[in-house]
């Protein structure tokens, strides 16, 4: 009898390209305010999630002087299947980059500055006290700027998310990004029950603080499994969710399921309300930081 094989599917050609839709085309960065803030930010040796993850709002946020500082370096020790900052072994800690983000705060007179991170799975309690150093370097040098914080999970270590909430900042957030089901795939080391427990943890720490949290679409998620999402993150009393369309930086990161109209982020918003969020954002091209200034205003209280 002749012997059988297995049937091997060859690609000789890769899969159409998904035409983006009008409704995600963002203008290009101009204005004054985008070039003076790159142009400090390289002076000073600074990293922006804004350039490294290829955000399609760099321009506007710039100009409304918002902008987002990556701290720890640029390269991350997580390999996220839908993120474009670099991967691979960091460098040592910078203990003088908390001045300098401050003095770039400062100098360009930002009046909501997000500061967020690489993942530092090397030294989460060195990472923290980064975060820490930092909202209490700009707060020194410009009182009256808000001052947000994008923080990882810091492997679920509850000190390190102490030694952040210490330093008050006017909002945490710690994004969920996507569904349980694909947690695996998308969020490389990360579990999504220690993602809902620090978030449940920052109100249990520090009653006063604002938390918020951002989920992706377009992964190949369900309706049913974002509402679910929702349902969790309204019950450990998160203020303000983000939900906005994923964008493959490249090919070689996670393919792009569909895309969302901007009938169904509506849609997904009014859902979302149900939950108790006090301010919900849900658009195409929302990220995490896109309209933060207006997030906190409609939120605001100083942690005490």
């Amino acid at each position: 009898m002749a012997a059988s094989f297995p049937l091997v599917q060859i690609e000789l050609s890769p899969p159409p390209r998904m035409p983006k839709p009008d409704w995600l085309r963002a203008k290009a960065p101009v204005g004054d305010n985008f070039h003076n803030l790159k142009k400090l930010a390289r002076g000073l040796g600074l990293h922006t999630v804004c350039e490294s993850a290829q955000c399609p709002n760099i321009g506007e946020c710039w100009n409304h002087k918002t902008a987002t500082f990556m701290l720890l370096g640029d390269i991350c020790t997580r390999r996220c299947g839908f993120c474009a900052v670099p991967k691979g072994r960091p460098e040592p800690i910078d203990w003088d980059e908390p001045h300098r983000v401050a003095e770039a705060v400062a100098t360009l007179g930002l009046k909501h500055a997000v500061i967020t991170s690489v993942n530092r799975d090397d030294d989460n309690a060195g990472g923290a006290r980064i975060f820490a150093e930092t909202i209490r370097e700009i707060r020194e040098l410009v009182p009256d700027c808000r001052v947000e914080v994008l923080i990882p999970d810091f492997q679920g270590l509850e000190e390190a998310l102490k030694i952040v909430l210490d330093a008050q900042p006017d909002v945490l957030n710690h994004n969920t990004e996507t569904v349980p089901r694909l947690y695996r795939t998308v969020r490389s080391g990360a579990r999504y029950e220690r993602t809902l427990d620090l978030l449940a943890n920052a109100k249990r720490f520090s009653p006063g603080m604002v938390t918020k949290s951002g989920v992706m679409v377009g992964l190949g998620e369900s309706t049913d499994e974002l509402v679910e999402v929702f349902r969790d993150l309204g019950s450990r009393g998160v203020d303000i969710l983000t939900v906005g369309q994923y964008l493959r930086p490249s090919r070689d990161h996670l393919p792009i399921a569909r895309f969302y109209t901007p009938e169904e982020f509506r849609q997904l918003r009014n859902e979302a309300l149900r939950f108790g969020f006090r301010h919900v954002e849900s658009g195409p091209l929302v990220r995490s930081s896109y309209h933060a200034h207006e997030q906190a205003e409609s939120t605001a209280t100083r942690p005490s």
